[in-house]
C-alpha cells in the first residue's frame, strides 16, 4: 500500500474513547486465516477488538484512541503475511471479480490439460500390457510432460501462493501437503520420463488440481453471490432529506447533514431517511424492515417512524431522533455484519481433521526416506518409497470425504425443493435441537386472501375484485386475486389513505376504508365476527359489502410442527407482530414458548440467550427484519418468497407453500453428516492399512496412485447413499386445514 495514503481519514471515533477502522484484507484463502489475523492483531497493545468477516474479507479493528496509529495495524497485518487497505465495497467487489475470473481461467487450463493427458495415459496403460514400444511410450510421456508442467505452473498458482504464504508465517494449511505432493510427483514423473520408466503420474497431478480448483471456484462464487445480494441493504437508505429550516423554508440536504432535533418533511412515496417522531400529518408507512409486517401501519402525531420505511400516502413532518449512524437501519446493518462475522468462525469437520493431517503426512514421508537410506537403500529407491507414502496419503479421500457428500446431499435437497447457500450448512443443521420460527410469511403463507368470499354476493365480488386491480394496497391485492375478468376499469381514481373509485354503468363504485364506502355499520358488524381480520369495504350505488382479509397458515404447518415437537425439537416463535396476533397461532400449533413485538435486536438477544444455554438453533424467517437473526442463528432457512436480503443471509432457501422442506432439510442434513463422518473414518482406516505397506516398500508409486484412487472411489460410493428420499410425513400428520390468521410479522 502506498506510504502516502493517510489512513487517519478512514478512522472513526466512537463512544468510550475508542477508534474504529474497516480494512479490506488480501490473501485470505481459508477460514484458518481468521484466527491468524484476529489473534495476531489482538496481541498489539491498545487493541480492543478485531473481527474478520470471511465472506467479504472485511476486518473491523477497534483500539483505545491514542494507543496506536492505524499504520501500525496495517504493518502488523503485513508482518502476518496479508496486505490491507481501507475497506471500500466497490473496490473489494472489483478485486473479487478479478479473482473469480482468474480462478476460472486456472480451472479451464487444468480441465483442458487433464483431458489431454488422460488420453495419453490410457494409451500407455493399455500399451504396457500389449505391444507398445519403449520409444512410443517415451514419446507419450514427454508429450504429457510438455502439457502438464506449464499447466500446473499456471493452474496451481492459487495453491502455491496459499502454501507459500502459510510457510512464510510459520504455519501450515491444507494447501501445504497438496503442493508438496504435486511438486514431488511432478519431479519423480520427469525423472522417470528421462529414464524411460513405464509409469509417470502427470495425469494424477493435473486431475487432482482440476477437482480442487472446482471446489475453490464454487466456494468463491457462493461468497460473491452472498455479498452482492446482502449489499442490497443500502437500497433502503435515503441519500437526501427535506430539512425544514427555522424560517420554515424546506431545503434538500444530504442525509449525513441531518442531526437529532432537526425537522424534516417526508412526502408521499418517499423513503424515510431518519428515525423520528411525527409532529404533524397522517399517513400509512411500510415498515416491513422493522416488524416484518407487509400491512402498512397508520401513523399520526406522536407516532415513531424509522429510517428505511416507505411513506405511502400522506405528508409527514418529523422531529429527528437519530440520523445516519444512529438509526434502526444502521443497527440492522451492524447486527448483520456482526452475525455474519461470528458465523464465519465456524470450523468445518474436514478443516478440524486437516489441522493435524499435514504434519502427520510430512513426518511419515520424511521418516520413510530416512529409514530406507539408513538401511542401505539408494537415494532413488528411498525417494520413490517416500513419494509412494506421500501419494498414498495424498488427501484425496480426505478432501473428497466431505465435499462429495455435500454435492450428493445438495441434489437430494434440490429434489425436496431446498437450495443451499452455505456449504457447511449440513454440519450445522445436523446438530440442531431448537427451531425458532418467524410468523408472517413463514408459518403463514406470504400472501393474504379473502376469508368470507363465499358470503358475498357474486356480482358485487366480481365488481370489487376487478376494481381492486387498479390499487397496489396489500388488502386490495388480496381482493384482486379473485378477479375473473382481469381488465381494470377505465378512469379509476385513487384517493390516498382512503381507496379507489370509478363510475361504472352510471353509478359510482368504491373500494377502500369503511368510511370511504359509507359502510361503517356493516364493517363493524363483520369485524365483530372476526376481530383479527382486516376489513375492506365495497360500494356500488346503494349496494354495500364488506370483505374480510387474512393470511393463512401454511397447509401442513400444524402437522409438521407437531412432528418436529414429537421428535424432541424445541419449537418457538419470535415475531415482530402484536402479541395478541401471535397468541392464537402459537395455540393452534401447540407452541408454548413465543414472543410478539420483537425488533431485529430483540430476536438477536433471544438467540444469544439460547446459545448461552448451549442450544443449536435453526431460525426460519422471511422478513427483512429477520435477516440479522438468520445470520446470527447457528443455521437458518428462508422461504423463496422472502426478501433478497433475507435469502442472502439464510443458509438455505425452500420452495413452495408447505413447511415439509424444513423437516426434509433436517433429515437429509443428519444423514449427510453421518456419511461425512463415515467417509472420514474410511479415509483413516485406508491410511492405517496402506501407509505401513508403503513404508515397507510393498507399494510402488503406481500402486499407491491406484490405491489412492480406490479410496476416493469408495468414499464417493458411500456418499451416494445421501441420495435417499427425504422423510415422508407420518400418516397421522396429514396436511392441516387452512387456518386463517392475522397479517403481521
Amino acid at each position: 500500500m502506498s506510504e502516502s495514503l493517510d489512513l487517519s481519514i478512514y478512522v472513526t471515533r466512537q463512544g468510550g474513547g475508542t477508534a474504529h477502522l474497516d480494512l479490506a484484507v488480501e490473501g485470505i484463502d481459508c477460514a484458518a486465516c481468521i484466527e491468524d489475523i484476529e489473534g495476531g492483531l489482538c496481541g498489539l497493545p491498545g487493541i480492543v477488538d478485531a473481527r474478520l468477516n470471511y465472506t467479504n474479507h472485511r476486518l473491523a479493528v477497534e483500539w483505545r484512541d491514542g494507543a496506536l496509529s492505524p499504520t501500525q495495524v496495517v504493518e502488523e497485518l503485513g508482518r502476518l503475511g496479508y496486505r490491507a487497505h481501507p475497506f471500500r465495497a466497490k473496490l473489494v467487489e472489483e478485486e473479487e471479480t478479478r479473482r473469480a475470473q482468474w480462478l476460472l481461467k486456472c480451472l479451464a487450463v487444468a480441465g483442458f490439460a487433464s483431458m489431454n493427458i488422460m488420453l495419453l495415459a490410457v494409451a500407455v496403460w493399455s500399451g504396457n500390457v500389449t505391444d507398445i514400444t519403449p520409444e512410443t511410450r517415451d514419446f507419450f510421456h514427454w508429450l504429457a510432460a510438455l502439457i502438464a508442467l506449464p499447466a500446473v505452473a499456471y493452474a496451481g498458482q492459487p495453491f502455491f501462493q496459499s502454501a507459500m504464504n502459510a510457510l512464510r508465517n510459520r504455519r501450515t494449511n491444507m494447501d501445504v501437503p497438496i503442493v508438496i505432493g504435486i511438486l514431488l510427483a511432478l519431479s519423480v514423473s520427469v525423472f522417470e520420463t528421462i529414464n524411460s520408466a513405464e509409469h509417470t503420474y502427470f495425469d494424477s497431478v493435473v486431475m487432482l488440481l482440476f477437482f480442487l480448483l472446482c471446489g475453490r471456484y464454487l466456494d468463491q462464487a457462493m461468497r460473491r453471490k452472498t455479498r452482492a445480494v446482502a449489499s442490497n441493504l443500502a437500497s433502503f437508505r435515503a441519500e437526501v432529506a427535506h430539512r425544514i429550516e427555522d424560517d420554515g423554508e424546506v431545503v434538500l440536504v444530504p442525509t449525513a447533514a441531518v442531526k437529532a432535533g432537526d425537522r424534516v418533511l417526508v412526502r408521499p412515496g418517499e423513503r424515510i431517511a431518519v428515525d423520528g417522531v411525527v409532529l404533524s400529518g397522517s399517513s400509512e408507512v411500510d415498515e416491513s424492515l422493522v416488524t416484518g409486517e407487509t400491512t402498512h401501519r397508520p401513523v399520526r402525531a406522536e407516532s415513531q417512524v424509522y429510517a428505511g420505511s416507505m411513506n405511502d400516502n400522506g405528508t409527514l413532518t418529523l422531529r429527528v431522533t437519530a440520523a445516519g449512524k444512529g438509526t434502526l437501519l444502521d443497527e440492522v446493518e451492524r447486527l448483520l455484519e456482526n452475525a455474519a462475522a461470528a458465523k464465519s468462525r465456524y470450523v468445518q469437520l474436514a478443516d478440524r481433521v486437516a489441522k493435524i493431517y499435514a504434519p502427520v503426512v510430512h513426518t511419515a514421508a520424511a521418516v520413510t526416506a530416512i529409514a530406507w537410506i539408513a538401511t542401505g537403500a539408494s537415494v532413488h529407491d528411498a525417494l520413490l518409497t517416500a513419494i509412494a507414502v506421500l501419494i498414498i496419503t495424498c488427501p484425496c479421500a480426505l478432501a473428497l470425504a466431505v465435499p462429495v457428500v455435500q454435492v450428493v446431499a445438495s441434489g437430494a435437497l434440490f429434489r425436496a425443493g431446498v437450495f443451499l447457500n452455505a456449504g457447511d450448512a449440513f454440519e450445522r443443521l445436523a446438530k440442531v435441537d431448537t427451531i425458532v420460527f418467524d410468523k408472517t410469511g413463514t408459518l403463514t403463507l406470504p400472501t393474504m386472501s379473502v376469508t368470507n368470499a363465499g358470503e358475498v354476493e357474486t356480482s358485487l365480488l366480481a365488481a370489487a375484485s376487478r376494481l381492486a386491480l387498479s390499487s397496489h394496497h396489500p388488502l386490495a391485492t388480496a381482493v384482486a386475486q379473485l378477479a375473473q375478468d382481469r381488465r381494470p376499469y377505465d378512469d379509476v381514481t385513487e384517493e390516498p389513505g382512503r381507496g379507489v373509485r370509478a363510475v361504472v354503468d352510471g353509478m359510482e363504485m368504491r373500494l377502500g376504508s369503511p368510511a370511504f364506502c359509507d359502510a361503517e355499520a356493516i364493517a363493524e358488524k363483520a369485524a365483530a365476527t372476526d376481530p383479527l381480520a382486516s376489513v375492506i369495504a365495497f360500494s356500488w350505488g346503494e349496494r354495500r359489502s364488506v370483505l374480510l382479509v387474512r393470511q393463512a397458515l401454511r397447509p401442513d404447518a400444524v402437522a409438521i410442527v407437531r412432528n418436529l415437537r414429537e421428535r424432541g425439537f424445541d419449537c418457538r416463535i419470535l415475531s415482530g407482530d402484536r402479541p395478541e396476533a401471535v397468541a392464537p397461532i402459537a395455540a393452534t400449533l401447540g407452541i408454548a414458548t413465543w414472543r410478539g413485538g420483537c425488533k431485529p435486536s430483540d430476536k438477536i438477544d433471544a438467540l444469544d440467550a439460547l446459545k448461552a444455554e448451549g442450544r443449536k438453533v435453526l431460525m426460519v424467517g422471511d422478513g427483512l427484519n429477520d435477516a440479522p437473526a438468520l445470520a446470527a442463528a447457528h443455521v437458518s432457512l428462508s422461504p423463496i418468497s422472502a426478501a433478497d436480503l433475507t435469502q442472502a443471509h439464510a443458509d438455505a432457501v425452500f420452495l413452495g407453500d408447505r413447511l415439509q422442506p424444513v423437516q426434509d432439510t433436517i433429515d437429509i442434513a443428519r444423514r449427510a453428516h453421518r456419511l461425512m463422518r463415515q467417509n472420514l473414518g474410511i479415509a483413516l482406516v485406508y491410511n492405517l492399512i496402506a501407509v505401513p505397506l508403503a513404508f515397507l516398500g510393498f507399494v510402488t508409486p503406481l500402486v499407491a496412485a491406484l490405491a489412492m484412487s480406490g479410496s476416493s472411489t469408495l468414499v464417493t460410493l458411500n456418499a451416494l447413499r445421501a441420495r435417499g428420499r427425504a422423510s415422508e410425513p407420518r400418516p397421522e400428520a396429514a396436511p392441516s386445514p387452512i387456518v386463517p390468521v392475522t397479517q403481521g410479522a
